[in-house]
Order: C-alpha cells, then sequence, then structure tokens
C-alpha cells in the first residue's frame, strides 16, 4: 500500500472521490479512500494484494458493510492472480483459502463473506476454461458487485425518501453514506434523495464513540452535499427525543438474522431503545445481501471486538486511567420488535417479523 496520494483539490471542492474502484485492467489494483484520515485529509491508498486488503478492512480504512463486501471480491482476484498458472484443482484451492483469509478481517458484517461467496460461485468450472480464464470471470463479477452495489443504494433511497419529514429532525448513528459502499449509502441513501426531491429536514448525527465515525464522517459527507447537519454526543441523543426535535430515525445494518434482529455499530440498541420510549419510528436501510437467513435470531451473530486501545486512546492521547480495563465491541443487536421497518433495494418491508422476512425473500 505504498501507493498514497492526497487528493487536496477534491478536499478544497468539498467533494468526495469514490469510496473506493479498480485502476487497470487485469494487471491493475484496488484504490480507495483511507477513511481513518478524514475529515482533515483526503487520502487515497492502493491495494496489490489480499493481505493489503485484509489489513485494510481491519484497520477501518474502508468499513461499511456493502464497502468492505466489494474491497474483499477485489482483494480475491488481487490474491489469486499471480496463481493463474496453477492447475485446476490446485487453483481452486487457492482461490478457496484466500477467500477465508479474506472473511476472517471482520466476522459480523455478513456482506464480506457474501460478496467473497458470489465471486466463488459465478467463477465457470475451472476444469471446463482453465484458471486465467477463471480468474477473468472473477474479477468482472467483482466489477459487477461494484456497479450493483451503487444502484441498489440508490433504489434504497428512493424506496424510503418519503420516510423522512419535511421540516423534521433525522437522528442516524454511525456511518451509513456513501463511505460506507460503492456510491450512496444505505440511511444517508434516503436523505440525498429526499433532499433532491427538496424536503429540508435536519439531520442529528451521533459521533459514534470510539472511533467518530459519525462525526468524522456523516458530518463531513452530508456537510459537503449541503443537508443540514448537527454532530451531537452519542448520550445527547434521548434528551433531544424528549424535546421533540427528533421525528424518526434511520441507521444502517451489518447483518439481518432471518426473525429481523439487526447487528449495527455499537450504541445502536440504546438508540432503539431510547426510540421506543419516545414513540419514534426506528428504521434500518439494508440491502438484502446484509439478510442472513440460516440465523435464526441476532443471538447468533459473531460480535467483533476491537482493540482496548481504541477506547484507551481513541483521540490520540490516553484518556482512560492505567489501572482500568476497556471493553471494545464493534456492534450490537437491536431486536427486530424495536425496529419499524426495513428499507430495502426491493422496498419497504414492514412490519419486522419472521413470516414477513421469509414472504419477502420467497
Amino acid at each position: 500500500m505504498a501507493d498514497r496520494e492526497k487528493d487536496s483539490a477534491a478536499a478544497a471542492k468539498g467533494r468526495l472521490p469514490r469510496t473506493l474502484e479498480w485502476v487497470g485492467g487485469s494487471d491493475g489494483h484496488l484504490r480507495m479512500l483511507d477513511q481513518t484520515r478524514l475529515p482533515t485529509e483526503l487520502l487515497m491508498r492502493d491495494c496489490r494484494s489480499a493481505e493489503e486488503v485484509w489489513q485494510a478492512i481491519r484497520e477501518l480504512c474502508v468499513r461499511g458493510a456493502p464497502a468492505i463486501g466489494v474491497a474483499a471480491a477485489y482483494g480475491l482476484c488481487l490474491g489469486t492472480r499471480e496463481h493463474r498458472g496453477l492447475s485446476p484443482t490446485e487453483f481452486r484451492e487457492k482461490v478457496r483459502s484466500v477467500g477465508e483469509y479474506l472473511c476472517s478481517s471482520r466476522p459480523t458484517a455478513v456482506n464480506l463473506a457474501w460478496a467473497v461467496a458470489r465471486v466463488i460461485d459465478r467463477m465457470p468450472r475451472v476444469e471446463d476454461v482453465g484458471s486465467e480464464a477463471a480468474w477473468d470471470a472473477m474479477l468482472a463479477e467483482a466489477h459487477a458487485i461494484l456497479a450493483e452495489d451503487a444502484e441498489c443504494c440508490r433504489r434504497i433511497g428512493l424506496a424510503g425518501a418519503h420516510l423522512i419529514p419535511d421540516g423534521g429532525g433525522v437522528l442516524t448513528h454511525c456511518n451509513a453514506g456513501a463511505l460506507a459502499t460503492a456510491a450512496y449509502g444505505t440511511a444517508l441513501s434516503l436523505m440525498y434523495a429526499a433532499h433532491e426531491q427538496g424536503r429540508r429536514f435536519r439531520v442529528y448525527a451521533d459521533e459514534t464513540r470510539p472511533l467518530l465515525q459519525g462525526a468524522r464522517l456523516t458530518a463531513y459527507e452530508l456537510s459537503a452535499s449541503g443537508i443540514d447537519v448537527t454532530v451531537i454526543c452519542d448520550s445527547a441523543a434521548a434528551s433531544l427525543m424528549r424535546a421533540g426535535r427528533i421525528q424518526v430515525v434511520v441507521v444502517g445494518a451489518d447483518r439481518i438474522a432471518a426473525n429481523g434482529d439487526v447487528a449495527n455499530k455499537i450504541g445502536t440498541y440504546s438508540v432503539a431503545v431510547a426510540a421506543w420510549h419516545h414513540n419514534i419510528p426506528l428504521y434500518v436501510a439494508a440491502p438484502r445481501s446484509t439478510f442472513d437467513l440460516g440465523l435464526a435470531s441476532g443471538a447468533l451473530i459473531p460480535i467483533e471486538e476491537r482493540p482496548e486501545a481504541e477506547v484507551r486512546s481513541g483521540l490520540g492521547r490516553t484518556t482512560v486511567a492505567a489501572g482500568a480495563g476497556c471493553w471494545n465491541p464493534a456492534f450490537d443487536v437491536t431486536p427486530a420488535e424495536l425496529v419499524a421497518g426495513i428499507v430495502t433495494e426491493k422496498g419497504l418491508l414492514e412490519p419486522v417479523t419472521e413470516p414477513i422476512i421469509r414472504r419477502f425473500f420467497g
């Protein structure tokens, strides 16, 4: 990942470059926006191996369930490119091992494993076409996943724009915008679509401890798009609800179980409980690929735990007493009964129950 370049011109214009893209042909590489440097610096990061993609996902250089799915699809291509001369049996085994390796980078977001599995499943039989042609098909499938994610997010926005109240307040947690996807975002896509339709509203973005994705990323991209956004401490959300300044909550998701339980950034459950208490609807925006119908409930969703240092020194200096421990789960699970509806590229799913979800996918 030595190839990095600053895009100060884009920063000056308040525009975001692509979250991630493939640069070049079959000998190309994956380029992504290093989100750990936002909002003060726009820096592009180039990945030329599966190991570099794994590290970028793990370090949150690229984050958001859809975006890391796209990154992993390209990472699978990068990790197997130099092995195109292997026999069909050896090549298949290499594809499988690289896929497993990439899936280990972040276990909670189901889109990652989904994208890897899709590239593998749609790869033609290596015995029929040879390793090189099979790899070419893998790269084409990764390109298709990128393009489909952008279109999927656009449709999510159009399907849920009516949920954003004209003149009202919207609360969101973490970042589920263009920075978390190939384009547009999931939760923020509703806001972009509503804004384009002429609605005026204020977005309250939880700062989202400990890594401040709401303050650093959500506020950054919404303000660059001309949408009214105010950052609040996570602990201020319930007070804003009680004051009547929040009319709807919209969040993204990293995995949705068969019964509608939703895994999302840690703190989402607290927001959902507060919204339920104040009779404020909470909607989840996510593509169909985020559903994991193989898991009966959210209790079975693996929750990633991240390093203590992100809590202990998350703001660039030590803020926790040396003798105290830190607990740092990256996600929590919101029960389906607290979710008013799930907005997908195929429309609004409500109420959120297992029978409704099964019929939705039937």
